[in-house]
């Protein structure tokens, strides 16, 4: 009997798991030391690191638009996510070989073959990333027929796939670098090398056996009429390139990626509504849709904060002491990965016993609830640094409430979102539109980088609007206000984008 005729999930779904598994392994367990790597290993201050930070991780959720059209117009799923797979190793190596070269000293200055490796190695992360995430994703679903309600479990087991590769890596890269010693911070980089290689390769060993869709055919192939494979390998030095420089400039002249992230959403929102053939109620979903991206992003450069400023928090300011045993401080963000696995059934029996009597909230009343618990996540921070005198520590507690808080925000938030889009889109661009919904993290990313850039450090007092933030209260003061009045504008808006709406709930 064939896979097609039974419940049982086709094998291509759990090779598109095992890949994802190890490449989620790779990019958590990378980010989870990043800034520790850049501030203990490589001297830099707690600005530039958030900065470096906040510029990688937005431009990785920028280059998958580039990405998705070269899979889909030249190279197809499979050699798309095989290049992307081998650039972010090779990136991973380099930052090996960087950490090699890295000065001992805070007064000796970064050889300018050293800091070449770490931005070349960024770089090589952020290119493959665009090649890699989109084209893995949208596998999933053409390995079922339009019909087949096995659909949204085998994305359900996907996900679970991606949150179990980030509870690995970032355990793993947490134990054998985040140890106290400079020195250990290459062996991370070694570990997410070698599992994105084990991902790269598990894909191309069994994509011809098992990458198949419902009615037999091969799933992921370069397309027929592909103007040109080898064209594309031309375009890889300049996205490279490209990438470098704009990553360099941000840390080290300007700010350039928020505003190029900003315009970009400025391009898309004109050319979809400069299109005269949307009905005016496809012109109203998809402002709702751009409204909605904008509320994600205050949720999003908040919740972020937890490889940058909460790490920060919990290396310095947090009492790491458990039963004998420092907890490294880059451990904590797995509370989140674990939260979301554990909490995952409990919110959707949450959502469908509300659901069987009529009560459940519609989907913008939940992305609002979900911003709500980030502020409440950093309210109880709150709690903790108020009056903290100089030298004491605060209990590791706060961080596994704030993280509890923020995972169920997630939940409540995140796949309730990506739901809403997807149903909300007019059909000729619900590409387009689900490229705008990631662009809100993109946006967010950078942004939470410039956020713990304000940090305070001692003997230096940073400022946020003009209002000088002399302690850690006043910061996280900042992430209460941020998310906080998003929240409440969000929830005084959601009757009426409800209606604009039309119905989708």
């Amino acid at each position: 009997m064939s896979e097609k005729s039974t419940s049982r999930h086709p094998s291509g779904l759990f090779l598109l798991f095992a890949t994802e598994m190890w490449e989620r392994f790779s990019y958590y367990g990378m980010r989870a030391i990043l800034v520790l790597y850049l501030t203990k290993a490589l001297f830099f201050d707690k600005a530039m690191a958030s900065n470096i930070y906040g510029g990688y991780v937005g431009l990785v959720y920028m280059t998958p638009l580039i990405g998705g059209f070269i899979a889909d117009r030249y190279w197809g799923n499979r050699r798309s996510i095989f290049t992307g797979g081998l650039l972010m190793a090779l990136g991973q190596f380099i930052l090996f070989f960087s950490a090699l070269l890295r000065p001992t000293t805070a007064a000796e200055s970064m050889s300018p073959l050293a800091s070449l490796m770490l931005f070349l190695g960024l770089g090589l992360m952020i290119v493959g990333n665009g090649f890699f995430k989109p084209n893995i994703s949208s596998m999933v679903g053409t390995l079922y027929s339009p019909t087949d309600r096995r659909r949204d479990a085998a994305y359900t087991i996907f996900y679970m796939g991606i949150n179990l590769g980030s509870i690995m890596g970032n355990l793993v890269t947490s134990l054998v670098s985040d140890t106290g010693n400079p020195e250990d911070f290459k062996w991370a980089f070694l570990a997410c090398g070698f599992a994105m290689l084990l991902g790269t390769f598990t894909l191309k060993w069994g994509q011809d056996k098992y990458l198949f869709s419902w009615d037999g055919t091969p799933v992921g192939a370069t397309p027929a009429n592909s103007p040109g494979v080898k064209k594309v390998y031309l375009w890889l030095p300049l996205l490279l390139i490209t990438s470098l420089g704009i990553m360099y400039v941000d840390a080290f002249i300007t700010n350039i990626i928020f505003p190029f992230l900003i315009l970009s959403a400025v391009i898309i929102a004109y050319l979809v509504f400069a299109d005269k053939s949307l009905s005016r109620i496809d012109r109203e979903k998809v402002a709702v849709i751009f409204i909605v991206s904008f509320f994600v992003i205050f949720f999003w450069a908040t919740f972020e904060q937890a490889p940058a400023s909460l790490t920060f928090f919990a290396d310095e300011q947090t009492d790491r002491d458990l039963w004998g045993y420092t907890v490294p401080a880059s451990l904590f963000q797995n509370l989140n990965g674990f939260f979301i696995v554990t909490c995952a059934p409990l919110m959707a029996f949450v959502w469908g016993f509300l659901g069987k009597r009529n009560a459940e909230p519609p989907s913008v009343y939940k992305m609002a609830i979900g911003l709500l618990l980030v502020t409440l996540g950093y309210v109880v921070i709150e709690f903790g640094v108020k009056n903290l005198i100089p030298g004491v520590k605060v209990s590791m507690f706060y961080l596994v409430a704030l993280y509890f808080l923020h995972s169920i925000g997630e939940l409540c938030l995140s796949p309730i979102g990506l739901s809403l889009v997807n149903k909300l889109s007019p059909p000729k661009y619900v590409s387009l539109m689900m490229a705008v919904w990631f662009l809100a993290p993109a946006i967010a990313n950078k942004a939470a980088g410039m956020i713990s850039a304000l940090y305070p450090e001692e003997g230096k007092i940073t400022s946020f609007l003009g209002i000088p933030i002399h302690n850690l209260y006043e910061f996280f003061l900042i992430n209460v206000a941020l998310s906080g009045v998003a929240s409440l504008v969000l929830f005084l808006l959601a009757g009426r984008l409800g209606k604009v709406m039309h119905g989708v709930k």
